[in-house]
């Protein structure tokens, strides 16, 4: 089924959405939220919340792009669900690590107005936009989906030196052009 038909679903408040959207997309989703919390029944939960919350948004909302809707509740939700546990046991774990290695870039005073934000999203694009291909899927890896170094490497027949490095160089980049734009 198409996105624009599943979309349609949802307009209508017809549950066949959810079914539809779970045989289109519910790997796609599971594969997120797994990658962040690591843990069968809690991805599984996340993945249900996922879709309660896309049925609760979409009549308010109709998304350009059904799969970029979902990963973005998907991850946000995990990553709900990942910072209440992690706050329950207090270890550190890779969506820290990951989300350490981006305040590096980011002055994370994330207190701003609607329109500096806005802005910052815009310049996160196109510098993600103009890296390589290979540097580009590094970095969407490691900070969109969250994986680690050692399961980008496995992923893209490469080091987990060679992905370190690519990092590095990335968020400085990113350093660069954030201090430039006025946004670090």
């Amino acid at each position: 089924m198409t996105d624009d038909k599943i979309v349609e679903l949802y307009w209508e408040r017809s549950e066949r959405a959810i079914s539809e959207t779970q045989n289109k997309y519910g790997k796609y989703c599971y594969s997120i939220a797994y990658n962040i919390l690591k843990n069968h029944e809690d991805t599984s939960e996340c993945v249900n919340d996922t879709y309660f919350k896309v049925w609760n948004s979409i009549p308010e909302a109709r998304p350009n792009k059904l799969s970029a809707f979902l990963g973005r509740i998907t991850r946000n939700t995990a990553l709900n669900m990942c910072e209440v546990y992690s706050a329950k046991r207090r270890g550190g774990n890779e969506i820290d690590i990951a989300l350490d290695e981006l305040l590096e870039c980011v002055s994370g005073e994330t207190e701003g107005d609607n329109v500096e934000m806005m802005y910052l999203r815009d310049v996160l694009n196109s510098f993600i936009e103009k890296l390589g291909d290979e540097s580009r899927n590094i970095f969407v890896c490691r900070y969109w989906y969250m994986y680690s170094s050692k399961e980008i490497a496995e992923k893209y027949d490469l080091t987990i030196t060679k992905v370190d490095v690519a990092l590095h160089r990335a968020r400085k980049k990113l350093k660069d052009i954030l201090i430039k734009e006025g946004l670090y």
